[in-house]
């Protein structure tokens, strides 16, 4: 049974989600506050559905505080429309951002979505490439010849990305809303800075490039 923490110091919307949640076979743990939230988080919750307008530690600080302790989604709940509190929500370590008043159903598929998508990386095995290239989704390690090549946490992010679609091409402006999360033009400076520093790891490991470049397009991972 998935486990997830709702922290909302509004207490008719916990009793609202922890209903209907529960009717549909999770476990749910609740806190009104971050103070609460920060005790119940030793529970190691599935899925952590957060508000952001909370009194003395709000949503932003407390996602900040337990990000670097637990490694499932965090979902914000809101009434906040703003551009930037969105990008403050993502860069706190939020997974999504999903705006208050909001259809229970919209969420609760959202809430699977995510559970479904830790189901696949948790249950992914290695996968070998020829050329004696092993990725590790799990572990979220790159080895060649089992030597290690080590890679920043958004660099194995996109090698992730493509990797999992070999052959797909992905536009920079989609790798950049995958892999950054945030619903707007992204930056391909970005992208291609971090591509060409993929690479160059790649190769001084003697590891021929993987990440082909769809000139006008993208980039994609080679069969």
């Amino acid at each position: 049974m998935k486990r997830i923490l709702i922290i909302d110091d509004e207490g008719d919307l916990r009793k609202l989600l922890t209903d209907y949640f529960e009717i549909n076979g999770y476990f749910v743990i609740t806190a009104k506050n971050g103070k609460e939230a920060l005790l119940q988080i030793e529970k190691q919750p599935d899925l952590v559905l957060l508000d952001i307008n909370m009194p003395e530690i709000n949503g932003l600080e407390l996602c900040r505080k337990i990000r670097g302790f637990v490694s499932c989604p965090i979902l914000f709940l809101t009434a906040r429309i703003e551009e930037t509190d969105k990008i403050s929500g993502f860069k706190a370590g939020g997974d999504d951002y999903i705006l208050k008043p909001f259809s229970i159903h919209e969420l609760g598929a959202r809430v699977e979505a995510h559970l479904k998508r830790e189901m696949r990386i948790l249950n992914r095995s290695e996968i070998k490439f020829r050329g004696d290239l092993v990725i590790d989704y799990s572990e979220r390690t790159l080895r060649y010849r089992e030597v290690e090549i080590t890679l920043t946490k958004k660099e194995f992010d996109i090698v992730e990305l493509l990797s999992s679609h070999p052959g797909m091409v992905f536009d920079k402006e989609h790798i950049y809303e995958k892999i950054w999360g945030l619903d707007n033009d992204g930056d391909s400076t970005v992208i291609a800075e971090h591509i060409r520093r993929i690479r160059f790891k790649m190769k001084k490991y003697d590891c021929e490039n993987r990440i082909e470049t769809a000139w006008g397009v993208g980039y994609k991972w080679r069969k």
